[in-house]
Parts: C-alpha cells; structure tokens; sequence
C-alpha cells in the first residue's frame, strides 16, 4: 500500500488495510540531537532502508543495558516515519522497560494497555497500539513489567503479532532485554527478519560481543549490522560526532569482525 502524506513524500507501507489505533499517546522526552547527530542517524536510516523487502522486522538489542539499543530502536522508528516510511516500535523489553518514562509518555486513554496485555489475552491489538504525533509512527509500548515473560514471547500471539503489523507498516522494530541478562531477545530473534546489535564503545569487551553474535545466530536470525555507541574520536575519528560524545559507526559482522575475529575475541 502506498500513498502520499500531507508534506509529499510517497509514504511505504505494508499491503494490508490500515490498523487504526483507539487512542494516542504523546511522547514529550523526545531528545534534541545535533546537526552532526542527526546526520549520523540519518546514515544508519539509510544504511537499514538498503537491507531490502524482505527485511522487515528488525530486532535491536545489546549485550547489556545502558548500551544505548533503545535510543537507537527509537530514533530509527522515528526517521524512517519522517522520510514517509510507515513504521512500528514494539517495546518488547517486558522484564525491566524504561522506555515509557524515559520518554515521557503520556496516553488519552483512561487504562492504557501494553503488550504484555496483549499477550496474556487481556485485549486485542487496536487497544495497544498507539498513533503519535508523526505520522505514520506507531507504537506498542509496555507499561507493565513482567517477572518471566518468555512464557508470552512462546506463545503464538507474539509471533501472529509481529506478522499483523508487517501487513500495515514497512517497518517494525522491536526493542528488547539485553542477550546477557535473559533469553527473550534470542527467542524474538527467532521471529524477526534480522537483528542490529548496538555495542557501547570501551565498554562491552569483543569476547562478550562475539558471545552475543553466537546466540543470534544461534535464534537462525540475520545479523544485519553493528552499531557502535558513544565512540570516542581518537579510536573511531571517522564515527565521532559532535560534542557529546556521542559516535554511531554502522558494520556489517564482516566489516567489525572480517578473519580475525577469533583472535580478537580473545582480547
């Protein structure tokens, strides 16, 4: 289904009819980035939008948190429905979400359901998924934490969930639990069409990151790059940008890895 937003651009999305969302939700702590920031993510939107049709849920996850995956999740979902590109974000990080109050989220609705509704059974779709102020941004996001939710993820709701939103938006993103504090993210992987592994520069050692390769390969799920976060300017010059401190380099496993990655995973 394609058509034309109000601004122009020819917005992309899925072949099936539109789901249209029962409520709204306002996300007031959307962060103001850099011209160079913004730059930099603007070249990770592309870099993903050159994957091709039949990468259409896309996983980003982390080795551990404060990596920076959900920033990364949310700036992508939020790009690519800017450029006229139908997207979802799905906040799959159920055991320890942060995401709705990091964000400011505030909903129309008088019992806001998330997606661990959902997936009990409590709801249907059109009760979690939100509309926000850009068009053609939707989002599911989680606002209740769950002890042990890969009980839910095994169910056949996550799976019949993600395949829905694929027919309505080119785009589905989903946020989850790092690799190393829990087993979600591979058993999403095993659902997604690929996977970006965002990695915090002189922070996560190169053994733990082939560690997290290993299990997302192990989910039969693509690697579809490396995001490294927060690289310095000194090692990484050609990723530095701005004066936050802040560096978005984009790999493809062989550019990060390529022969050597044995050796260097011994580092």
């Amino acid at each position: 289904m394609e058509y034309r937003n109000q601004e122009g651009f020819e917005r992309k999305s899925g072949s099936g009819e539109n789901i249209i969302p029962k409520h709204s939700l306002e996300i007031e702590g959307i962060q103001e980035l850099s011209y160079a920031l913004e730059e930099a993510i603007n070249r990770l939107r592309i870099n993903v939008s050159f994957m091709g049709k039949k990468v259409r849920k896309i996983m980003v996850t982390s080795t551990f948190p404060n990596e920076g995956k959900s920033f990364i999740a949310q700036q992508l979902w939020r790009r690519m429905a800017e450029a006229g590109i139908d997207s979802v974000l799905v906040d799959a990080d159920l055991r320890n979400s942060t995401l709705a109050d990091r964000c400011r989220m505030k909903t129309d609705s008088k019992q806001p359901m998330g997606l661990s509704h959902y997936l009990a059974n409590d709801c249907e779709l059109e009760d979690v998924i939100y509309a926000t102020k850009t068009e053609g941004a939707h989002i599911i996001p989680n606002l209740n934490n769950v002890v042990n939710p890969s009980i839910l993820f095994e169910g056949d709701r996550m799976k019949s969930l993600l395949d829905e939103l694929t027919k309505t938006h080119r785009y589905v993103f989903v946020d989850t639990p790092p690799l190393e504090l829990a087993s979600d993210g591979q058993l999403l992987g095993t659902l997604c069409d690929g996977v970006i592994l965002v990695v915090r520069a002189d922070s996560t050692s190169k053994r733990l990151v082939q560690k997290s390769i290993h299990q997302i390969e192990r989910s039969g799920c693509q690697l579809l790059g490396i995001v490294l976060n927060r690289a310095g300017s000194k090692k990484s010059s050609r990723y530095y940008y701005g004066k936050e401190k802040y560096g978005y380099g984009y790999y493809r496993k062989s550019d990060y890895y390529g022969k050597h990655a044995a050796e260097n995973a011994k580092s």
